[in-house]
């Protein structure tokens, strides 16, 4: 038998040999091979012999998992750039091969040719920039996108597009006329294939959804038999969603909502990364918990997603009032206006539990650039001014667009209980690669750290980890045949070694322990060097039926 580099031939019937293999299913691994042949898994187990093989990788030492699953991505909006490998290296390096896409209400899809509002897809985080086109329904983007990307991808229909596509940012209630269009737009994506709905009840115009509005969205994923992911309209003890600042933390009062909207309905309801914006927010685990025990126990199928990061990217002006925001900049500039600014973030801290010191500037233009990376305390103490002035220094240089890493979203002690919680479904990273500043650490190494965590015994068992990472994302959006290490499911497969993964050092904005990637048969990644040249085709949409 010869033995050759998986680069010089990647079509030919090729055996994985001797690496501890990690199925997706939670079950122990065990010493084996893989045998796969161009996109497809063919065999796996311990006997299966060099002879049936025309290239054989020894991985001896290495363990074999089925490619790692993003659950909550927004890149879909990155797939249909013109150049998109530089928006999924990052990923991929980290064993990412495949994404569910379209998160929090804003899809790339989800709104018609006709529409007069195609401006206001993307609530104001993305837009149809350097792209090769703009894809009303699912079955136009996946016309555009399969074979063309790097990583496989499912898609969400985000109710925020759909509701934009009928009326912009009308805050009014819908007519029955454009809840119909609404919903119709829906409809046609789902039963083209989407992976399910979105909502985004934090952003316009998913923010003007009443409770009837929502039920009908519920209704549409139940008839499909498609999950329901939320980002909820609070995730803080108190926000500008509700009126009242004292009683039931607002966190809690969001999912009450989603409780109500879901009663009576067995909705596979996904409550998108359950972070506690806050440290007064912190205390709402246990009652976050058991509002899903709950909801589970009455028959909906209910389960969150979390990263394995304790911050969280945002606007910089996350505290700033809006009423503040909104005066003419000679208003801002007047005494009474200031000091009242000043008595709303200095309270702030005390609602919240986090303020200036939590707030790193990611970027703010050029003017800014020389911030980056300092909190706000940090630029006050180098300007010379208070925290108070640096902050608005910062967003007024910034045209208020400025875009802040965020911390105290929760605690380690909080994920490894979530880590261990039935139901936390699955693993995500919700980043993306922007273009200037500095980026959201979760790019780098969201999914090696669940597996550091894990064999240090600060996370959930290896095989529960590689689980929530491939086989049990899979299953919530039926990714058909994908998310496992089986026999005629495709081969996607992360190779890492779990003593690097053990010694290395998180948050260096690098990924460790990984040590090749396979999409679709395809070795995209191996020896620290991706193969572009693979990449712009390796990767296909995933159809849901």
């Amino acid at each position: 038998m010869t033995h050759i580099n998986a680069r010089e031939a990647i079509s030919l019937k090729t055996l994985l040999k001797n690496g501890k293999i990690f199925n997706g299913t939670g079950e122990e691994p065990f010493t084996g091979n893989v045998l796969y042949e161009d996109d497809r898994i063919i065999t796996v187990g311990p006997d299966i012999g060099e002879s049936e093989a025309e290239q054989v990788i020894d991985i001896s030492g290495d363990a074999i998992a089925p490619g790692f699953i993003d659950g909550h991505s927004h890149n879909d909006w990155f797939a249909i750039k013109n150049e998109p490998l530089k928006y999924f290296e990052p990923f991929i390096r980290q064993g990412i091969t495949t994404f569910v896409a379209g998160n929090c209400g804003i899809s790339t899809i989800g709104f018609t040719k006709e529409t007069d509002y195609v401006d206001k897809i993307g609530g104001g985080l993305f837009y149809f920039n350097d792209t090769t086109g703009k894809y009303p329904s699912f079955s136009d983007w996946a016309e555009a996108v399969d074979g063309k990307m790097p990583c496989n991808m499912a898609e969400l229909v985000g109710h925020c597009s759909a509701r934009a596509s009928v009326t912009g940012s009308k805050p009014e209630k819908l007519t029955p006329e454009e809840e119909k269009e609404m919903l119709d737009i829906i409809d046609r994506d789902l039963a083209q294939g989407a992976a399910g709905v979105s909502l985004g009840l934090m952003y316009n115009p998913g923010i003007f959804a009443d409770p009837e509005e929502l039920r009908k969205v519920v209704e549409l994923c139940v008839k499909y038999d498609r999950p329901l992911t939320v980002h909820p309209r609070a995730e803080s003890k108190v926000s500008t969603c509700y009126p009242e600042l004292s009683g039931r933390s607002h966190l809690l009062r969001a999912l009450d909502e989603l409780h109500e909207a879901a009663r009576g309905t067995n909705l596979k309801l996904e409550y998108s990364h359950a972070i506690f914006v806050g440290r007064k927010t912190f205390a709402d685990v246990d009652e976050f918990i058991k509002i899903m025990e709950q909801m589970n126990e009455e028959g909906i199928r209910a389960g969150y997603d979390i990263y394995d990061e304790t911050l969280g990217v945002s606007v910089i002006t996350v505290i700033m009032p809006t009423w503040y925001q909104a005066l003419p900049e000679a208003e801002r500039e007047k005494t009474w206006n200031k000091i009242k600014f000043k008595f709303f973030v200095k309270i702030t801290p005390i609602l919240l539990g986090f303020g200036f010191p939590d707030i790193t500037l990611a970027y703010g233009g050029p003017a800014l650039e020389k911030y980056e990376g300092m909190t706000v305390v940090e630029v006050a103490r180098e300007m010379g001014i208070s925290p108070a002035d640096a902050y608005l220094y910062l967003c007024k240089e910034s045209n208020f667009i400025g875009r802040v890493n965020q911390g105290a979203y929760t605690t380690p002690e909080i994920i490894k209980r979530q880590t261990l919680d039935p139901h936390c479904m699955f693993y995500m990273s919700d980043s993306w690669v922007e273009e200037n500043g500095i980026q959201n650490p979760a790019i780098y190494d969201d999914y090696p750290k669940f597996i550091h965590d894990s064999i240090l015994g600060s996370g959930d068992t290896l095989p529960n980890t590689i689980r929530k990472m491939s086989g049990s994302i899979a299953d919530r959006f039926s990714l058909i045949d994908r998310g496992y290490i089986k026999e005629g499911y495709y081969a996607d497969l992360t190779i890492f070694n779990e003593e690097e993964m053990k010694n290395g050092v998180p948050d260096q904005e690098k990924p460790f322990g990984i040590k090749r990637v396979i999409i679709n048969g395809k070795p995209v990644f191996e020896g620290g060097e991706i193969n572009a040249e693979l990449l712009k085709t390796s990767g296909r949409v995933v159809r849901c039926r």
